[in-house]
């Protein structure tokens, strides 16, 4: 196989290996006859050689082109920042390696060189990417977008090959399609198409994955037969999970005292691991939430401070505790006091400098431990790693087996893990993931089909710097595997939004971003798209998250990130854990958190909020159809059966303790044939179902809203109602009616799936997604990419969007939020599967009724009252849909409201006035487009009109030549009107339209003139129904109807405004408020307290 390299190359190689592994020489072989290649293997297969070598190779034999701009030839492409780091210093031995063999041989040794862009690269090294590429190019997805999206693209033109790492853990996300569509827009530079080489881990279908990085070319898959042995056992570290010592609680959030002493796992757990910690050279211990690893941690820390003092106490010789890396206390200055540490926390909270440090250090050997996230879940090499410690079950077996992965990470090693469940609900989990594990069954792969967020920011980026024919456009797109059956229908919809041609004159906000002439069908970037689309690029969402940084430092010395709603709930003077360390807070500001060490004080926990992943349909079946077979057995079996398994005595003694205890309680127990429904009552006497369903959160989630609806149409209650993965809580208040029962849960099959549609968008879910998906889009930009933006503001102005959006269900970001909940949240298709095994009887549907909740119900009412602590997205149109419709005219009487006209500052009514339409200086349009934009948001003006706000007759004249304005009459008068009004205008007030108007123009609105009425009242202060009229042509009484209409929706308002007015006016409601609040500041102004006198 080595006969295809160079000569320097082999004697490198051979030098440093025995031979090819099976991967590497499957690899090049695809590689060397020019095919896209797809290697998959496990954890240290030698699959970055496999990928690298035959470029290397290539580069040491070729003279460099002369042109700078094809000089880049290799692009790798690592999801994960550190990763690229790693990768970049593991390419430094086969580089010097085979310099060294070249000059022993007497040939020229070869100068290949390696550059890195990442989120992290100083501006002046992206800079000189741009002068002088690199032969090889190590980036990330989203860096890779904005290269493609910016004069540096230039420098890619020379690509040939295009390495794709870690392939499986972004193919099944949003981040995968937008990676996808990018790699295409990379082709579209290339005179020839790149050759693509991915690596994975262990994927299931392998075929998909393949096509995902292909595209529609063909791909080789590579997939030797695997060596790789795992060994993973489950622990309990207690005899019986019942009766468990109790534990002082720590201080809680607000730095208090701890809490009452309570039974728990968690000391127990914590020395097991750290005796673990302790009989092995370097572990990794994996948890499922940033505070959990920051909890472990320290206690983990406490412990080896305590066992330090023991021995000094003893006299005897102290046991080796590792100091804190000289680099963290050089920047916290308190290496003198901090104490000895034997574990550091690691996740994405924790800054990348401090990241690199703990990586370092647990590389060199000199931190015996870091507790993780997964945040190490994927291939850095962490060197001599020995043990993985996993606490919970992991989120799936392929999550597992990546973890157990990072132990013995070289090729022919052994990978050793140990899983320690929580509770006894989790030492069901964790059986059935340990077994599948080892039997490497892992969950099948989907990736998201046509996500129309992704699309519309990458359109918007591609317009940008160059026109692009529609047809064109599309042909790339479907290129990409996510959007290959992208139907016409999606992808006119996304560019009408993106545009500006909304479905109402109340999309107003939403600026354009590209202009779609339907003539020629060209589509052009607007103003602005170009940074638009790097300043808010990218698919992971916006958390508001505050930065934390060193107080009193001359540089930004960033040490981590806190949760909005913990910085909300903090005060200076507070002290917290953040990366192993305590800090004190000194400040707070809208951006960020200053903070000083603060060694050896009490901390509170951190805490942050994030989506949990939902157990897959696959993994439920697996551990309903364990439950169905230990039940089958006598206990002797069953448990010699766990122990096989990888479970220890306890864990084994403890798990069919748990299934008995079940079974006596309610008879039947849930597996993936039987679904149990239990009802009792709680302490106020309410009515509690417990629906005990393994399938998971996937298929119980979209199920629990079905129930949702169900009830409230049966009892006129709006029932709590919380889905899990183990199954379902429903919280009803106490009827006269007959108590809910198995009734309410079965559903008919055909009908299930339009049920659970009708009801996610009125969900908290729904709710969330849509603000993902319209930041996604570019609708929601950063206003400033430097400040963070608040998740509070976030929610708010996506709330304000899906007030408007929710009246129509064509528009692009309302179908890609539902897409997504129905599609990649939900697993509908299982959950209409079980109810047709529900009717047919394959699926046992058995009803208890008991005097206290069972063991499993009470698993899932614990989590019940957790998921109640705080309410993220909880949707406001919900909340006004379901509000009685009340006259505010009425209202207002019979509360005896302020009358405004006292409050309405006259000078800032007038000023607000001019904003509004368009008059201020601020707002003089600058070229051709901002006249666009102007007739867009305040619709039909004069020449006189256009001239008072600056737009000169030349520019109206070359945009009615391009078809993009129109010149209608309009209440007997000329005037200027944009060509996305023009059915609206038909409709509303018959005007008489040009010849030529694209038909996609003519296409009938729902309420033309209530949007022409909106509209003049969004851009005016307060006015008379007369006025409108007038501007309109329009007799009163019409435009007085479609305001009515308009205030049962809330987007006016009428009563007295002005100081001057007479009779009733007219308000839109968002101008009002704004009206009323820059009063008040200015009445503030006035009446500021004056200095007492000295």
């Amino acid at each position: 196989m080595l006969a295809g390299f160079g000569a320097a190359t082999r004697e490198w190689f051979t030098a440093a290996f025995a031979a090819p592994t099976a991967a590497q020489a499957g690899a090049w072989r695809s590689v060397a006859a020019g095919h896209n290649a797809l290697v998959v293997a496990p954890t240290g297969s030698g699959k970055t050689l496999a990928a690298f070598l035959w470029s290397l190779d290539r580069l040491a034999k070729e003279t460099p082109p002369a042109e700078a701009r094809q000089r880049c030839r290799v692009l790798y492409v690592s999801p994960l920042k550190a990763l690229a780091v790693d990768v970049e210093r593991n390419l430094r031995a086969p580089l010097a390696g085979i310099r060294q063999a070249a000059t022993r041989l007497g040939v020229a040794p070869p100068d290949i060189t390696v550059g890195m862009r990442t989120g992290d690269t100083p501006a002046d090294e992206r800079r000189a990417f741009a002068r002088t590429p690199p032969d090889i190019l190590i980036t990330t997805p989203e860096s890779l977008f904005l290269l493609l999206t910016s004069a540096a693209r230039d420098s890619l033109r020379g690509i040939e090959t295009v390495i794709v790492d870690e392939v499986h853990a972004v193919a099944g996300t949003k981040r995968g399609a937008h990676l996808a569509l990018s790699l295409e827009r990379l082709d579209e530079l290339l005179a020839t198409p790149a050759q693509r080489i991915g690596l994975s881990a262990t994927v299931r279908p392998i075929d998909v994955c393949a096509r995902f990085l292909g595209g529609a070319r063909p791909v080789d898959v590579v997939q030797p037969r695997s060596s790789k042995t795992i060994e993973v056992s489950v622990q309990v570290p207690v005899e019986d999970m019942t009766r468990l010592d109790e534990q002082e609680q720590p201080p809680d959030d607000l730095g208090g005292p701890g809490g009452p002493r309570r039974p728990s796992i968690w000391p127990a757990v914590e020395e097991r691991v750290f005796s673990l910690i302790r009989a092995h050279r370097s572990t990794i211990v994996f948890t499922n939430s940033r505070r959990s690893a920051e909890r472990l941690c320290a206690r983990l820390n406490e412990l080896a401070a305590a066992e330090l003092e023991a021995a000094a106490a003893d006299g005897g010789a102290p046991v080796r505790a590792p100091r804190q890396p000289a680099e963290v206390m050089a920047q916290s200055g308190a290496a003198a006091g901090a104490a000895p540490v034997i574990a550091r926390a690691h996740h994405g909270s924790v800054s990348r400098e401090e990241r690199k440090h703990i990586e370092e250090a647990l590389k060199s050997g000199q931190l015996p431990a870091v507790v993780a996230t997964s945040s190490l879940e994927l291939g850095i090499d962490m060197g001599a790693v020995d043990l993985v410690v996993q606490i919970e079950a992991p989120p799936s077996v392929a999550a597992g087996l990546q973890r157990v992965g990072r132990a013995g990470h070289q090729v022919g090693a052994v990978s050793r893990g140990v899983v320690f469940p929580k509770h006894r609900g989790d030492l069901l989990s964790c059986t059935v993931v340990a077994e599948r594990m080892a039997e490497g069954a892992i969950e099948e792969l989907h990736y998201p089909r046509n996500p129309l967020d992704v699309l519309a920011q990458q359109i918007v980026a591609m317009v940008a710097l160059e026109p692009w024919r529609l047809g064109d456009l599309a042909v790339l797109v479907r290129r990409a595997a996510p959007f290959a059956e992208l139907p016409d229908s999606a992808l006119h919809a996304v560019l009408d939004m993106l545009s500006g041609r909304y479905p109402s004159t109340a999309f107003a906000e939403l600026r354009p971003r590209l202009v779609w002439d339907r003539a020629t069908d060209v589509l052009t970037g607007r103003p602005g798209a170009q940074r638009l689309a790097v300043t808010s690029g990218g698919t992971i969402p916006d958390r508001g998250l505050f930065g934390v940084f060193l107080a009193g430092a001359e540089r930004a010395a960033r040490v981590g990130e806190l949760d909005e709603e913990m910085v909300y709930e903090s005060r200076v003077g507070d002290v917290f854990l953040l990366g192993s360390s305590s800090w004190r807070i000194e400040e707070i500001t809208p951006d960020r958190v200053l903070v000083s060490p603060a060694p050896g004080q009490a901390a509170r926990m951190p805490f942050w909020k994030g989506d949990q992943l939902g157990r897959p349909v696959e993994l439920g079946r697996a551990i309903g159809a364990r439950v169905r077979a230990l039940l089958r057995q006598d206990d002797q079996t069953a448990t010699a059966a766990l122990r096989a398994g990888g479970l220890d005595d306890w864990a084994a003694g403890n798990l069919m303790a748990y299934l008995r205890e079940q079974k006596v309680a309610t008879r039947s127990l849930p597996d993936d044939r039987t679904v149990v429904v239990e009802r009792f009552r709680d302490e106020l006497g309410d009515w509690r179902l417990a629906v005990h369903s393994v399938l998971g959160a996937r298929v119980n989630g979209p199920w629990a809203l079905a129930i949702g609806r169900r009830l409230a149409e049966r009892y006129g209650v709006d029932a709590q109602v919380m889905p899990s993965d183990d199954g379902i809580v429903v919280r009803l208040p106490d009827t006269a009616d007959e108590p809910p029962g198995a009734d309410v849960v079965v559903f008919d099959p055909d009908e299930i799936a339009q049920l659970v549609e009708e009801s996610v968008g009125t969900s908290a879910l729904f709710a969330a997604r849509f603000r993902e998906c319209a930041a996604r889009s570019l609708l929601l930009p950063r206003r400033d990419p430097r400040r963070r933006q608040p998740l509070w503001q976030q929610r708010q102005r996506a709330a304000q969007l899906l007030d408007v959006a929710r009246e129509y269900a064509d528009f692009p970001v309302t179908l890609e939020a539902a897409r997504e909940c129905l599609q990649d949240v939900f697993d509908q298709p299982a959950l209409a599967e079980l109810m047709r095994d529900l009717t047919a009887r394959k699926v046992r549907l058995v009803e208890v009724e008991s005097e206290r909740p069972s063991p499993f119900a009470r698993s899932l009412l614990f989590g019940y009252v957790g998921a109640f602590l705080y309410e993220g997205d909880a949707p406001l149109a919900e909340r006004r849909a379901a509000a009685l419709a009340l006259d505010s005219g009425l209202l207002g009487e019979l509360l005896g409201r302020v009358d405004l006209r006292e409050l309405l500052d006259p000078t800032v009514l007038a000023e607000t006035e001019r904003q509004l339409r368009w008059l201020t200086e601020q707002r003089r349009p600058r070229d051709a487009e901002d006249v666009v934009e102007l007739l867009r948001v305040v619709g039909d003006l004069g020449e006189a009109e256009l001239a008072e706000r600056g737009a000169p007759v030349e520019w109206l004249t070359e945009l009615e030549s391009a078809r993009r304005v129109l010149r209608v009459r309009i209440a007997g008068e000329e005037r200027w009107v944009g060509v996305e009004d023009a059915a609206r205008l038909r409709d509303a007030l018959g005007v008489a339209l040009p010849v030529g108007v694209a038909e996609a123009y003519l296409t009938p609105v729902a309420d033309p003139l209530g949007d022409l009425v909106a509209r003049y009242a969004r851009t005016h202060g307060p006015f008379a129904a007369a006025t409108c009229a007038a501007r309109f042509g329009l007799g009163v009484f019409v435009v007085e109807q479609a305001l009515r209409r308009l205030a049962t929706t809330g987007r006016v308002v009428s009563g007295e405004f002005a100081p001057d007015s007479v009779g009733t006016q007219w308000c839109d409601a968002e101008v009002l408020r704004l009206l009323r609040r820059r009063s008040l500041a200015a009445l503030r102004r006035e009446i500021e307290p004056v200095p007492p006198r000295a």
